[in-house]
């Protein structure tokens, strides 16, 4: 993430122009170094008492950094969270919140903890991105001169243990940068190091990182694959031993970039690849700093407002399926086109069986997905599109446009 000051956007721009494509443009991602979860995701713990956290109902989807003033207009398109206050909190800014009935997680601040007996905020915020070079301002005259080290991982499990120790009954979120999936990356700095990540995910309770992959600019070979969100994902959940909880943070305006947005296709691709990669939570980055800067910037894009809001009422639907027990192995996928993978993840809730299938390329194809412990000719009915498909064998075989999402459910 970025913060808004038009300042920093402007910082956002010159790094990714630097950036460096020292690899060879890469082949669709596989799967092979860090699998699709085989468990139930991470769940929240029973100590975090403030908040929905143990409501099976809730999923997690938030917007960085946004005015309170707008929390209204976001609830209407399915928005439950806030993250991140803008020189905050303050009292204002809680008061507003809670008016709304929109829970944030925020920076821990005096004001924050003077709140612990309150619902409003619901978990703390790290540093944003400390694994990024950090900016470097004039003392005097608050002027952007430059770009130092990243933060020390160390620095950031030091102070994620300063803020549980002051509130442990809320989670800590730490959001990290690109280099988490990109190692053409430079804007880790001179000391940055990728083997620092070992380190930094040891910083949060919550875990989630950033790319932006059509809009980024500096991807190997100018790539704008949107399977680098979940390569990212999968290497937190690897980094961690799949013991902290993974959200995203997905893209949906022009961000920097005046020449390149996502497509709704590409906003549902990006959001259920990182569901079915394990995220049990999505950030949507709304803010735009070009052409020029707008705040709540979704929302000067018709399209994407309504692409965002289809996502987020489709998940909020299934939010109760969501957050039961993935059933590993139950389904399988067998692509017709072998560069375009079809991922799956499967679930096990009320009676029936759920599976979420994404298309990892751009590209057509054609899958066969076999189902495992239903009857051999069970009806799939594809969610939100009025079809269903018949089943021969305990299979299916179903079109995808490239980044195709295809939600089933297979009644016994």
């Amino acid at each position: 993430m970025v913060h808004w000051r038009p300042m920093q956007a402007l910082a956002v721009l010159v790094i990714c122009a630097l950036g460096i494509n020292s690899q060879e443009t890469t082949r669709p991602y596989s799967t092979d170094a860090w699998p699709l979860p085989d468990s139930h995701p991470v769940r929240p713990e029973a100590a975090w008492t403030h908040g929905p956290w143990r409501d099976p109902g809730f999923f997690p989807i938030a917007v960085w950094l946004q005015a309170p003033h707008n929390a209204a207009r976001f609830q209407a398109i399915g928005v439950n969270l806030y993250l991140g206050l803008w020189q905050g909190p303050t009292e204002e800014q809680l008061a507003a919140l809670e008016a709304a009935g929109m829970p944030v997680i925020c920076d821990q601040n005096a004001v924050g903890l003077a709140h612990c007996n309150g619902d409003t905020i619901i978990g703390w915020l790290q540093q944003d991105e400390p694994d990024n070079a950090q900016a470097v301002h004039d003392p005097d005259t608050g002027e952007l001169t430059g770009y130092g080290p990243p933060v020390r991982p160390d620095e950031v499990v030091a102070r994620y243990e300063r803020m549980r120790t002051a509130d442990p009954a809320r989670p800590v979120l730490l959001n990290l940068g690109q280099g988490l999936a990109n190692e053409a990356w430079i804007g880790r700095g001179s000391e940055g190091r990728p083997e620092d990540y070992d380190t930094y995910v040891r910083g949060g309770d919550i875990l989630s990182f950033d790319i932006y992959p059509v809009t980024n600019g500096s991807l190997p070979d100018g790539s704008q694959a949107l399977w680098y969100v979940p390569k990212g994902l999968d290497r937190l959940r690897s980094l961690s031993g799949d013991e902290r909880i993974i959200w995203s943070v997905l893209e949906c305006t022009h961000i920097g970039n005046a020449d390149a947005i996502a497509s709704p296709a590409e906003i549902r691709a990006q959001a259920w690849m990182s569901i079915i990669h394990g995220a049990t939570g999505l950030v949507w980055f709304v803010h735009e700093f070009s052409p020029q800067f707008v705040e709540a910037g979704l929302f000067e894009h018709p399209e994407q407002t309504e692409a965002v809001a289809s996502v987020n009422a489709e998940v909020t639907a299934l939010a109760e399926v969501l957050n039961s027990p993935s059933r590993p192995g139950m389904a399988t996928s067998e692509s017709a086109e072998a560069a375009v993978p079809v991922d799956l993840l499967c679930k096990e809730h009320g009676g029936s069986v759920y599976v979420f299938a994404v298309a990892m390329e751009g590209q057509p194809t054609e899958a066969r997905i076999q189902v495992q412990g239903v009857a051999p000719d069970a009806t799939v009915e594809v969610l939100g599109e009025g079809r269903t498909l018949a089943m021969g064998d305990g299979a299916f075989t179903d079109r995808f446009d490239g980044w195709g999402v295809h939600l089933y459910r297979i009644k016994p």
